[in-house]
């Protein structure tokens, strides 16, 4: 099985513009990503997807592949989708660029989830969600059935706890998502294609299209934590985990 880690990385993130490039004691956001995928066992090649030439230059710098894609795309997946067209793969998998610790050890297991050929899309959750979490529209929950198949994600604390009694809600397994995702190939090339959904825009989760539309997510579990940047306040905590 041929596995390809495709990381998506633009410039103009309207939250924090210019992301990638920042540095992090030494080394740019992108170079730590792709350091971090590289160590991976799992994949066959890896590639920076980008639509700037800042970054393009940046990751030829660091002797990293990079392949420059449209600027259109509205999202990671799309990006992704663009390169899966160019490379022989058997699955893919989708590191986000704001990832600068992401592990080893979480990709392989998440590329472990496809040695079952009925897995068709794969993601990562984490069991023990803090009560900051839970109220960060930031950290993406979700509910699982018992397959450990998504039944949905979001920004909200779900399950919603109003009926539930106290011990009942202290106890409950929370999941809080860590946003990567593999997927077969044929599945992204398809996911690509489909319409934006109201749930998708409600919520702002890219997902919820493909469960809309009939797709299985498998949730794979991980007790990994690695903080991500989102905006320029958490790359304090990256700095101290560096």
């Amino acid at each position: 099985m041929k596995i390809v880690g495709i990381i998506p990385a633009r410039f103009a993130s309207s939250r924090f513009p210019g992301k990638p490039l920042i540095d992090l004691k030494g080394k740019t956001m992108i170079q730590r990503v792709y350091e971090g995928v590289k160590q991976a066992s799992s994949f066959s090649q890896v590639i920076v997807a980008t639509d700037d030439q800042r970054i393009v230059d940046e990751v030829k710098r660091f002797g990293g592949e990079v392949m420059m894609t449209k600027s259109s795309h509205v999202t990671g997946t799309d990006r992704c989708g663009e390169i899966a067209l160019q490379v022989d793969a058997d699955v893919i998998v989708n590191i986000q660029g704001d990832e600068p610790l992401v592990s080893s050890a979480q990709l392989d297991t998440l590329c472990n989830a496809f040695r079952d050929k009925n897995t068709k899309i794969a993601t990562l959750g984490i069991k023990g969600v803090s009560e900051d979490d839970l109220k960060n529209p930031n950290r993406i929950k979700i509910v699982e059935d018992k397959n450990n198949n998504a039944l949905y994600f979001s920004r909200s604390p779900i399950p919603n706890s109003h009926h539930g009694s106290d011990q009942i809600v202290k106890t409950y397994p929370y999941v809080r998502h860590i946003g990567l995702y593999a997927y077969r190939k044929e599945t992204l090339l398809e996911i690509v294609q489909l319409k934006r959904t109201a749930l998708e825009t409600i919520e702002s989760l890219e997902q919820l299209r493909w469960l809309y539309n009939g797709y299985r997510i498998k949730v794979v579990e991980t007790d990994i934590e690695t903080p991500n940047i989102d905006t320029p306040e958490d790359v304090e905590a990256v700095l101290r985990f560096l």
